[in-house]
């Protein structure tokens, strides 16, 4: 007796196997068109800005006429800010998810706090940018310097690094835990010896992308009236400073179309400082997973 009907399986399977093929194609398609955008985007802004790249263009202080425009004190700025963003967010951040996965109980109010932080991911940054303007530049007389823009930058990406840090966190293997208890180690000791290097590298992949997002933002700098171009540099904390996307924002909406070349120049610089960050966090997370 015959239960399966060769035929009725073989229109089945010509049915699905060009469904399937019509969503490759449009996948295929979709794919094609956001890599060729990304081309075209690349190959303008190389072609405008590569002539602006020399050492004038490094060493030189921001200007109204094009060709003594410079980007000294909004590179030097954006490293500061970063100097501050980096260790306030990554230490409060993996902190959190440390004490919500291994020592806050279970119950109402953990389920609240998550779910406050998981909506906070999605914010628009100009809240932040109203929130830091109003705590740390008018309430803590901060102003516009370098440590009241890095924390609230901090603030806007805290969120990302909790959540990242989390999910690193819970993919750590029960037994690992189990075993080391076994061998008499704390929990304090667990953490620190086995469950964190076994995260690192899911931390450091969800740190320096919100790193990255950090670097590119200008709404809450913004809000904070940063100003954009500067004749100095900053000698402390509490200095005034400028970064590369409110230079680059300044240059490209001026009229003149030589700005428009330097404003290109300035992407390649800031699109190069983003690449070495993340090429520093894949080599890490790398290292660690050869070892874990």
């Amino acid at each position: 007796m015959k239960y399966i009907d060769d035929t009725v399986v073989m229109k089945r399977m010509k049915s699905r196997l060009q469904i399937n093929k019509f969503w490759k194609a449009i996948f295929f398609i979709a794919t094609s068109l956001a890599l060729f955008a990304l081309v075209i985007l690349l190959v303008r802004i190389l072609s405008q800005g590569t002539g602006y790249l020399n050492w004038d263009f490094f060493s030189n202080f921001g200007s109204r006429f094009a060709e003594k425009a410079g980007i000294k004190a909004a590179l030097i700025g954006s490293i500061y800010l970063m100097l501050v963003i980096a260790p306030v967010s990554m230490i409060l951040g993996v902190g959190t998810a440390i004490y919500l996965e291994e020592y806050a109980k279970k119950n109402k109010f953990t389920d609240f706090i998550q779910m406050n932080i998981s909506n906070l991911a999605g914010v628009p940054s100009i809240v932040f940018g109203l929130l830091g303007l109003t705590i740390f530049a008018r309430m803590l007389f901060l102003g516009k310097s370098i440590l009241a823009a890095g924390l609230t930058m901090s603030l806007l990406i805290l969120p990302v690094i909790i959540v990242a840090a989390q999910e690193a966190i819970r993919a750590v293997p029960k037994e690992q835990r189990e075993a080391s208890y076994g061998m008499g180690a704390t929990k304090w000791q667990t953490i620190t010896r086995v469950v964190l290097p076994a995260a690192i590298p899911g931390i450091l992949t969800g740190s320096i992308l919100a790193l990255s997002r950090a670097v590119g933002e200008t709404a809450p700098l913004v809000v904070l009236g940063i100003p954009v171009i500067l004749q100095f540099l900053p000698d402390s904390l509490l200095s005034e400073f400028t970064t590369l996307p409110l230079q680059i924002y300044d240059w490209a909406k001026r009229p003149q179309e030589e700005f428009q070349y330097v404003a290109a120049a300035g992407i390649i610089v800031l699109m190069a400082l983003l690449v070495i960050m993340n090429s520093i966090a894949i080599f890490i997370r790398n290292k660690f997973q050869k070892r874990y």
